[in-house]
């Protein structure tokens, strides 16, 4: 019987009793969709005739032009919170103590505010000065939801990217500015290029969570996939009631396959990630008069010996 250090491998008892919860635990789940499907039957949620109606092109183009504005905004939205956030985590590991606590009042604030208030406010913001801001029409409900979900996420991934220059090793550091680099160069060439590749599932998965909360925009009437799936229900009636349920269940599982995409994407890259190998060659102290011979790592992680090791093939 073979463990870990966090796990004990379980015995034959332990294994006949976790098969035993798996069970009960699946056919609990089952019953609980076939009695969600008996309920929609009773109701009539399940009639061909409510369902018919996403056969209507005017339906199908309302959805899809809920899901194009969703993306739109996803899109601004995701592009300027990276941007944010980058420049927010640069500045709070910044060694001037007025620009480092600005940076993290920033993002304490805007952590602890509620989305959704600052979405509201800066819509009515927009909204009332959308002459000066040179803000028109439906504009100000895209910009509002947009700069709320920047500054959000922004400040959310700050803390991302803060994270991954935390986790360089600090002599890495030392080294760069015993070289003589300067602080911006060990920035931009040593620590930010590590900080990213080591914490990019976890910004995607960031990403994941703008894309949902894009649905926050129904709140100012904005028409994105939620408020448009919305609004369609409200319209349309079938066997005398709106079809609220059906609509739901659509415009649900197209959130779902969109942030299953993302989160895919997150998951190839840490896969992608932990394979990635690569070589570093390294001198190996010569005598006097002595061609110095080079250790090359072969792509298979084996050290490869000769003068000619890590060098391309002719």
């Amino acid at each position: 019987m073979s463990s870990s250090v966090l796990f004990d491998t379980p015995g034959p008892r332990a294994r006949v009793r976790n098969r035993l919860f798996t069970v009960l635990g699946s056919l609990a789940l089952a019953g609980l969709l076939a009695f969600v499907v008996y309920r929609l039957d009773a109701k009539g949620q399940l009639d061909p005739n409510v369902w018919d109606i996403f056969n209507n092109a005017g339906v199908r183009t309302n959805i899809r032009d809920g899901i194009l504005t969703t993306l739109k905004v996803f899109a601004v939205a995701g592009a300027l919170s990276l941007v944010l956030g980058l420049l927010l985590a640069v500045a709070r590991v910044s060694d001037h103590r007025p620009v480092r606590w600005f940076a993290t009042g920033f993002i304490e604030l805007f952590r602890a505010v509620p989305l959704l208030i600052t979405i509201y406010a800066l819509w009515v913001v927009f909204l009332t000065y959308k002459t000066d801001l040179g803000v028109v029409g439906d504009n100000a409900a895209f910009w509002g939801l947009v700069v709320g979900l920047t500054i959000y996420n922004g400040s959310v991934q700050a803390e991302v990217f803060r994270a991954g220059i935390n986790a360089v090793p600090r002599g890495q550091v030392e080294a760069a500015h015993a070289l003589g680099l300067r602080k911006y160069q060990v920035m931009t060439t040593l620590l930010l290029p590590q900080a990213v590749r080591s914490m990019l599932p976890t910004m995607i998965s960031q990403l994941v969570v703008t894309l949902k909360d894009t649905s926050l925009g129904y709140i100012i009437t904005y028409t994105e996939l939620l408020y448009a799936t919305r609004m369609m229900a409200t319209n349309i009636i079938v066997n005398g009631e709106n079809p609220f349920t059906a609509v739901t269940i659509v415009a649900g599982a197209i959130y779902i396959t969109m942030c299953l995409a993302l989160s895919s994407l997150a998951t190839w890259l840490e896969r992608r990630g932990r394979r990635a190998k690569t070589g570093i060659a390294v001198a190996v102290a010569a005598g006097a008069g002595e061609q110095p011979e080079v250790l090359g790592v072969a792509e298979d992680g084996a050290v490869a010996a000769g003068g000619d090791a890590g060098r391309p093939p002719a």
